[in-house]
C-alpha cells in the first residue's frame, strides 16, 4: 500500500472513530492514527480543517446549529416531539421484546421498530451536515430498520440482534450519503483530491518518461497550481511522479 493509499485509509478510519464517538475525535487520536505517515504540525491542521468540514468536531462535538440548517432544527424539533408519546420500556423490557422479534412475532416487531425510531434519530446526527438532509438520513434510517426487524432471526441472542440493527441503520444513512452526494463531497474530499493529482502526475510521467514539475502538471491538466502544491504536501511530499526539487510549497 503506498502512502496516498494508506493517507485515504487513515482518514476514513478516523472518520468511523468519530462517528462511534458521537462525531468528535481528540486531537491525540489524530496524533497516533497518522504518526506512521510522519505528518508534522501543519499537515495535522489541515486533518483537523478536513475533519470539521465533515461536522466533526475536534475534542467536544459539534453544537446542532453549526452543522444543521433551521429548517432541518425546526423538523428535528417536531419529530422528536411526536416521538416522546413513545412508551419508554426498561432494558429487561426491551430484551424480551427483542427475544419475541427474534422468533417471528409480529407484534414484537411493530414494537421494536418504535422502540429503535429514537435511536434512528440520533444516529442521523452523525451523519447530518453531509450533503444529505436530516429528515432524509431519518427516512432512510426508518427504512432500513423495519427491514432490519424482518432478517433478526439470523441472530443468536438479543445483543447480537441490536447490534444488527444499529449496524444496518447507520450503513443504510451512509450508502445514502455515498450514492446522493459523492459526487458533489468529491471536491471537498483531501483524500479523494491528493489521489486525483497523483494519478494525473503518474500518467503525464509515463508519456514524458520522466517525473513531472507542478507547472508542466498543471499546463497538461487545466489544474492551478494551488491546488496541486496542496495535495502535494499534504500528501507529506509522498506524490513519487512530481519532481519538487526547488519547488517553494
Amino acid at each position: 500500500m503506498n502512502q496516498e493509499q494508506q493517507f485515504a485509509k487513515t482518514l476514513e478510519e478516523i472518520k468511523q472513530l468519530a462517528r462511534q464517538q458521537g462525531n468528535c475525535i481528540s486531537e491525540e487520536q489524530v496524533k497516533e492514527a497518522f504518526a506512521p505517515l510522519g505528518f508534522d504540525d501543519k499537515q495535522l491542521e489541515m486533518v483537523y480543517d478536513y475533519l470539521k468540514n465533515q461536522k466533526i468536531g475536534i475534542g467536544e462535538p459539534l453544537p446542532l446549529e453549526d452543522y444543521l440548517s433551521e429548517e432541518e432544527i425546526n423538523y428535528l424539533d417536531s419529530y422528536l416531539e411526536s416521538l416522546a408519546l413513545l412508551e419508554e420500556l426498561t432494558e429487561g423490557e426491551r430484551e424480551a421484546v427483542t427475544l419475541s422479534a427474534m422468533a417471528g412475532d409480529m407484534d414484537a416487531k411493530q414494537k421494536l421498530i418504535e422502540i429503535y425510531l429514537p435511536q434512528v434519530v440520533d444516529l442521523s446526527k452523525l451523519y447530518a451536515g453531509q450533503g444529505a438532509l436530516l429528515e432524509d438520513l431519518i427516512g432512510e434510517g426508518n427504512v432500513a430498520l423495519t427491514m432490519a426487524v424482518e432478517m433478526l432471526e439470523t441472530a443468536s441472542n438479543a445483543a447480537e440482534a441490536q447490534g444488527m440493527l444499529g449496524s444496518m441503520i447507520m450503513e443504510a444513512m451512509e450508502n445514502y450519503i455515498t450514492v446522493n452526494v459523492q459526487e458533489k463531497e468529491t471536491g471537498n474530499k483531501m483524500a479523494e483530491k491528493v489521489n486525483q493529482v497523483a494519478d494525473q502526475a503518474k500518467e503525464l510521467a509515463e508519456s514524458l518518461g520522466r517525473k513531472v514539475t507542478i507547472q508542466e502538471l498543471a499546463d497538461e491538466t487545466g489544474m492551478t497550481l494551488y491546488e496541486i502544491k496542496e495535495a502535494v504536501q499534504f500528501s507529506g511530499d509522498s506524490i513519487e511522479d512530481i519532481d519538487t526539487s526547488g519547488t517553494q510549497l
